[in-house]
């Protein structure tokens, strides 16, 4: 049986605890088109429909920050964090996130199409209606989590996992997946790309629970007579 491998980080780390924390300085102004933001703090701001596509976001921190609609198109995330972020609909096609703590966030209807998300954590958060079709994901966790109608279509797994976390109609179809950890959900729910969880694990009781769907893809009759 594989192993369980150990994620980069579990718990979230408190804003304070960011070794960049002492250098933040309030935002001012607003969010523009290829953008340098270094070491800002974002703190209960609202965003609506902003264009800030091919910003960089370096060392910054997000909190009870609200955005509504707006393009994010290539924006860079490296070493972010956010916490109570309600992101709704917006583009962030192929978005670029790396070393990222999302916590206690929502994103819905939010399109992240070709996005790429390294060493990334979701913690406690709600994703509902979001788009990561053809993204690549690679050592990326979602902790306790409720994942509903997330699209991983032709997306890319590489090291992710699920622990603690609710999946109900997500779809993985022609998605690729190594190191893909499934044992620690809560609940399996998947609406399609069953033969795409090669690569991944699951555990002995969601074998069962997935038996039915497994054997009518592989054509399978079975008959207890």
């Amino acid at each position: 049986m594989p192993k369980r491998r150990e994620q980069h980080r579990r718990e979230p780390r408190e804003l304070g605890e960011l070794p960049y924390a002492d250098h933040l300085e309030p935002f001012e102004g607003r969010l523009t088109q290829g953008g340098d933001y270094d070491t800002v703090l974002f703190d209960g701001r609202e965003f609506e429909d902003a264009d800030a596509s091919n910003a960089r976001f370096i060392e910054s921190a997000f909190a009870s920050v609200t955005f509504a609609g707006g393009r994010y198109r290539r924006a860079r995330f490296s070493d972010v964090w956010l916490n109570g972020v309600r992101w709704v609909g917006g583009d962030l096609t192929e978005s670029v996130w790396a070393d990222a703590e999302i916590i206690m966030s929502a994103p819905a209807g939010t399109a992240l199409p070709g996005a790429e998300m390294n060493h990334v954590l979701f913690h406690r958060c709600k994703l509902d209606s979001v788009n990561l079709r053809a993204a690549d994901l690679r050592e990326v966790s979602f902790v306790e989590c409720t994942l509903r109608d997330v699209d991983f279509a032709g997306a890319t797994l590489t090291g992710v996992d699920f622990p603690g976390s609710t999946l109900e109609r997500v779809r993985f179809d022609k998605a690729r997946m190594s190191r893909v950890d499934l044992r620690g959900a809560v609940s399996l729910g998947i609406s399609d790309g069953y033969d795409a969880l090669r690569g991944a694990t699951i555990s002995g009781v969601q074998l069962m629970e997935l038996a039915p769907m497994f054997a009518h893809i592989l054509g399978v009759a079975v008959d207890n007579d």
